[in-house]
């Protein structure tokens, strides 16, 4: 069983950043990938990244594309996400989770979910 924790969510300014971290327990961190989704009061989880196992291999949600920045750190069995020029719009509760394989896009794809850590973007 893999437990994951979320942490440096916080309140920011529109046009500030933020860098969230993910710290796994369990398992072994360096086999599995892993993925970043949010989701905001009233609307449906939404995928924001993606990296593999060995950080080579990345992919981003549209709207976070060129602003956000995912990377990992196998010796310290922790995942981040640097996020930049933030909006109003990325207010969200940003989980991270592992991969169980397939459309990494998918939250079904995914397992062993972390609580969460809240953003909150001010205009």
């Amino acid at each position: 069983q893999v437990q994951l924790v979320e942490s440096g969510g916080g309140l920011v300014q529109a046009g500030g950043s933020l860098r969230l971290s993910c710290a796994a327990s369990g398992g072994t961190f360096s086999s599995y990938a892993m993925g970043w989704f949010r989701q905001a009061p009233g609307k449906a989880r939404e995928f924001v990244a993606y990296i593999s196992r060995s950080g080579i291999s990345t992919g981003y949600g549209d709207s976070v594309k060129g602003r956000f920045t995912i990377s990992r750190d196998n010796a310290k069995t922790t995942m981040y996400l640097q996020m930049s020029s933030l909006q109003p719009e990325d207010t969200a509760v940003y989980h991270c989770a592992r991969s169980l394989g397939g459309r990494y896009s998918e939250s079904a794809n995914y397992a062993d979910w972390g609580q969460g850590t809240q953003v909150t973007v001010s205009s």
